[in-house]
């Protein structure tokens, strides 16, 4: 497992990530982590490796997208100095250019999106050990669906980035597509973007399996 002894995980996003976590910081007792894939990060790490006293953080905000990540980088990531990031950004860039059409100062085109997106990158991967990329998603299994294909594409940047700076990459719609093979998608998301617990045990499986969890230690 590629996290090690004291690390500190950092975990950046938007709802997705947030999922009602402590403010400031999603850290401590009583659901800090909130009620998403964060926090089944955090007890699957404890239950496996309780050696290693690992710290994770949410520091997810409800309806961000990479333009408010930017905004408050430097409180949110930089002054907590993890040892580990993960960012899974992208979702509100795609999804206000389909629910508020006419809003266009609420949309966020690609171009904008890898600009703000490897600018963050850039400037935080020197100081850190590790840094996960995690894709926006859309659970929806048809490839030709407008926000699916748009989706798609700031995946690939995403995947660009990762091979770019060095990251491990979790390939989230990829990790939705198996289980979608099985089950309609609005019995893991109703709005096929907020997941149920089952999504979100899609979403900490794959950010797991990225860094080399081993599911079998210490049984």
């Amino acid at each position: 497992m590629l996290l090690g002894q004291k690390s500190k995980l950092v975990m950046i996003g938007d709802s997705i990530t947030d999922c009602e976590r402590a403010r400031p910081r999603g850290e401590g007792l009583f659901g800090a982590n909130g009620k998403g894939y964060v926090s089944l990060v955090d007890a699957l790490l404890t239950a496996a490796y309780p050696e290693l006293g690992i710290r994770v953080v949410n520091m997810g905000t409800s309806g961000n997208n990479v333009r408010d990540l930017t905004d408050r980088w430097q409180t949110d990531v930089l002054d907590l100095e993890p040892d580990w990031l993960s960012i899974m950004i992208g979702t509100n860039d795609v999804w206000r250019q389909y629910d508020l059409p006419a809003q266009t100062e609420q949309h966020v085109y690609l171009e904008e999106y890898e600009a703000k997106l490897e600018a963050l990158v850039e400037r935080t991967r020197p100081q850190l050990q590790g840094l996960v990329l995690m894709t926006p998603f859309y659970i929806e299994p048809n490839e030709a669906d407008p926000m699916r294909r748009a989706m798609d594409r700031y995946g690939e940047v995403v995947r660009k980035l990762a091979a770019k700076y060095d990251a491990r990459f979790v390939d989230t719609q990829a990790a939705f597509n198996r289980v979608l093979d099985h089950i309609y998608p609005a019995t893991l998301a109703w709005d096929r973007v907020h997941p149920t617990m089952s999504g979100h045990a899609v979403l900490a499986r794959a950010f797991l399996k990225a860094i080399d969890y081993d599911y079998n230690r210490g049984l």
